[in-house]
């Protein structure tokens, strides 16, 4: 199985990037995305950067690979790696869903 994996770019030229992959270093191939400059973030996959994130965005996504690695490891609690999804942070779905749970939150079942 392949995973996608969000790295931050240290270097840059043009059509390649020296990124950080917790804390190692890799040479990503940014035809893709372009010319990015060091500190942003990439979704890798494969060895080739295929968009650019937010730095939340990369954030979340380490997150999720960190509660795989945890799952893989044995452990079973796994409140705290997806604040986005648990209710621990804001959710921020877009108008059309925010509409449809407030509707389904005032209806009882």
């Amino acid at each position: 199985m392949c995973i996608g994996t969000p790295m931050k770019i240290i270097t840059c030229g043009i059509y390649e990037a020296i990124c950080d992959n917790n804390g190692r270093e890799e040479t990503v191939d940014c035809r893709l995305v372009g010319q990015q400059k060091p500190g942003t973030w990439l979704m890798v996959f494969l060895g080739a950067a295929r968009s650019v994130l937010s730095e939340e965005e990369a954030m979340l996504m380490k997150d999720a690979l960190s509660a795989v690695a945890a799952v893989m490891g044995g452990e079973t609690q796994l409140s705290g790696y997806f604040t986005d999804l648990d209710g621990s942070a804001e959710n921020n779905l877009p108008p059309h869903l925010s509409d449809v749970v407030s509707q389904q939150n005032g209806k009882e079942c």
